[in-house]
């Protein structure tokens, strides 16, 4: 077992160590956006990250320095770009940047990788990216799990505590309920508890319009009911979550119990 899990504290020596072990590898893939004004733009990477290494015991990974920047906000499921702060990258430099990324991890002699991701945006590019990174590899063994959603869904009794009035669907949710929450569990002292509010756009049909319409875009940023969030239920969300994504990248890509000869 490593001595740590963040990839980057370890030594030269080390890595070659976890390669040859059959260790895996976790780049965690977020976004520096806009959630409101009571959670912090680097939510969407932080929630990867500390997801990341909420299972890296259970599946013998390491996890790489996040990928902080993502594709931009659309409007409809982030509030958009026009908020200060929001910062990002285009659909091709975030391909470009993970591809070789993970063609590095490929080259160092890691067979099991994971993208892990958690910013609704970046959905279908990282998916291209890790098929892009395995094109110079096409002998190797790696292969490359791409989690575009941390999760697949949340228990009925979870999904009733989170929603007492009801699921208005993920991407209705940025900065609503269901981050806030799991903020308030995992980062406490990063929630503005005073400046939780509730919002919607006046609009949100099931289109987006280039240039963005003003009534597809609410004042505060928040997109739902933040006001309902609590620990207690990120803390049941989070349980799941964990669970959920240990189980799947166990069931995909194993946990060794050998070394290479």
């Amino acid at each position: 077992m490593p001595r740590t899990r963040k990839l980057a504290h370890l030594t030269w020596p080390e890595v070659a160590e976890a390669a040859n072990a059959r260790g895996g590898v976790i780049v965690p893939v977020g976004a520096v956006e806009q959630h409101g004004l009571h959670l912090p733009l680097i939510t969407d990477a932080l929630l990867a990250t500390d997801l990341a290494y909420a299972v890296a015991d259970a599946t013998d990974m390491l996890v790489a320095p996040t990928l902080s920047y993502g594709y931009r906000s659309r409007p409809l499921s982030g509030g958009g770009q026009g908020f200060p702060g929001t910062t990002s990258l285009s659909a091709t430099t975030l391909m470009a940047v993970l591809e070789d990324v993970l063609r590095e991890y490929v080259r160092h002699g890691f067979e099991r990788l994971v993208v892990l991701n958690w910013h609704y945006e970046n959905r279908h590019f990282l998916y291209e990216a890790a098929y892009r990174a395995l094109l110079p590899h096409e002998t190797a063994t790696a292969r490359i799990m791409v989690l575009e959603r941390s999760f697949e869904e949340l228990s009925p009794t979870t999904m009733a505590l989170l929603f007492p009035d009801g699921f208005p669907g993920w991407a209705t949710e940025h900065a609503a309920i269901f981050e806030t929450s799991l903020m308030q569990h995992l980062h406490p002292e990063l929630v503005l508890e005073d400046r939780i509010v509730d919002d919607a756009a006046e609009r949100s049909p099931w289109w987006d319009v280039v240039p963005t319409p003003e009534d597809f875009v609410p004042e505060t940023g928040g997109l739902w009911k933040a006001t309902q969030a609590s620990p207690e239920k990120g803390a049941a969300a989070w349980q799941e979550i964990v669970a959920q994504t240990s189980s799947a990248i166990a069931q995909e890509l194993g946990v060794p119990a050998f070394r290479r000869p």
